[in-house]
């Protein structure tokens, strides 16, 4: 038997392949994921043995949403440690005087010349980058080794090995990412390396890159920068074999899940691949597959702006304490409630198997919304959907109209869990060909990771 194991925002999926059976479990995610994971896989197999775990995670993406990263410190050429900070002319919004670029990852008096190592103090990880870096590693890696010998067991990344490429801005601050991201997500493997030993569950466990390939956990836990997309990747690479299998030569996959929606556009078999993206303003020089993402999930809130107008998203009550209808404390109106007061989604379902549904709870959050703009609680359900349609709708006219697709021309592949709640809605206001919903559509991603080859970029 193999596992794949998805860990998403309130749910983490798993599928299980024996002897060509596959079966499938979802459990609500755990704060700390490995033990969602863990757990889950132990459900699934039974008595079989499992040869491999391959693993989806969102350990390094939430370090960075939520600034948990480490304290980094950043060593660099005297007088170039400002190069992360001055970045590129391109401004976030060009006639916002008030949106600001986010804040580095390393504090100023955090930014070292490499000829003064000795103004480090505490830090947690060091990112080594030398403006010549990528002509001379050399030069890189005999600093790197310095900086170690006098910080044993604090992790170094180096630009010539972490992303070698000319443009000193983008390496640098790809470098400095990486750093940031290293103490945490090494952290979780290392736990989840452990559970998975001391269970029995098997001895070899696989982490997903952004790029649609898999790596070990040691290279996981050196370049996790490498898997800040590492979910959403497995939905792609599915996606892509199932347009193979049924012949469709232009599709997009339409991924919504409870925190939010990806989507990514496939034409001749090819996934869209970026090989420099920015994540929350992040400059992240690495190669990923091309998902555009938005805060439009099942569990994304709905709220009213300073205007008066509805809102839904990017904020999501995630897992705990969840939509209100998951009877665990949330009392903010979600699409998750919107479904069930619509009765889009069974009162009598069980989500993931465990998770009954309070339909009065949801009733009750929604009408507090409603009552706020002078609309019934149906009214209040329907406008909720009809603004996070038209949120992920744009999504899909971000990854075909804005690239010079026409997306009538395209099949929307859906699945997470809430794709097939709206994927018609969506394709209906693009004019897309068809809707193909996949078998094991709720679990998708994680089948994704059994599919995806081994890979190194």
């Amino acid at each position: 038997m193999i596992i794949g194991a998805d860990v998403g925002g309130t749910f983490t999926d798993l599928v299980a392949v024996d002897l060509g059976r596959v079966t499938t479990n979802k459990v609500p995610t755990t704060p700390d994921q490995s033990v969602a994971v863990v757990e889950g896989s132990i459900e699934l197999r039974g008595d079989a043995s499992v040869s491999a775990l391959v693993h989806g995670t969102t350990v390094a993406t939430n370090a960075l949403l939520e600034r948990k990263g480490a304290h980094t410190v950043l060593v660099t050429d005297a007088g170039f440690e400002d190069v992360i900070e001055i970045g590129r002319q391109d401004r976030p919004s060009l006639y916002d005087p008030l949106d600001d670029r986010s804040e580095p990852l390393v504090a100023r008096d955090d930014r070292i010349p490499s000829d003064d190592l000795g103004l480090i103090t505490d830090a947690e990880a060091i990112a080594v980058a030398l403006i010549d870096g990528h002509i001379d590693g050399d030069a890189e890696l005999a600093l790197a080794g310095a900086v170690s010998s006098r910080f044993p067991g604090v992790p170094v990344s180096v630009s010539s090995v972490v992303a070698p490429e000319f443009r000193e801005f983008e390496r640098v601050a790809t470098t400095v990412l990486n750093a940031y991201l290293t103490p945490v997500t090494a952290s979780y493997l290392d736990r989840l390396d452990a559970r998975s030993s001391e269970s029995g569950l098997t001895p070899s466990v696989a982490v997903m890159r952004s790029s649609g390939g898999v790596m070990s956990v040691p290279d996981a836990a050196s370049l996790p920068a490498a898997a800040l997309l590492s979910g959403p990747a497995g939905g792609v690479v599915a996606t892509r074999l199932v347009a193979a299998r049924l012949g469709r030569d232009h599709v997009i996959s339409f991924d919504m899940g409870g925190t939010s929606t990806d989507v990514c556009r496939i034409a001749g078999g090819l996934i869209d691949v970026s090989y420099e993206r920015s994540i929350d303003g992040y400059v992240c020089r690495l190669p990923s597959v091309g998902v555009h993402t938005v805060g439009a999930g099942g569990g994304s809130i709905a709220w009213i702006d300073p205007g008066g107008s509805l809102r839904v998203g990017p904020r999501s009550a995630g897992a705990h304490p969840g939509p209100a209808c998951y009877g665990r404390g949330g009392t903010e109106a979600t699409v998750t409630d919107a479904n069930v007061v619509l009765g889009r989604i069974d009162p009598g379902a069980m989500l993931g198997g465990e998770v009954s549904v309070d339909a009065d709870a949801a009733s009750l959050a929604v009408q507090r919304i409603g009552d706020r703009l002078g609309l019934d609680v149906f009214e209040a359900a329907m406008g909720i959907l009809t603004i996070a349609e038209e949120v992920m709708a744009g999504a899909v006219r971000t990854v075909t109209v804005e690239q010079g697709a026409d997306p009538s021309t395209a099949n929307l592949v859906a699945f997470g869990g809430a794709g097939g709640l709206h994927a018609s809605a969506v394709a209906r206001r693009l004019g897309m060909r068809s809707v193909i919903v996949p078998r094991h559509a709720g679990v998708f991603s994680a089948v994704g990771l059994l599919l995806a080859p081994p890979r190194a970029d």
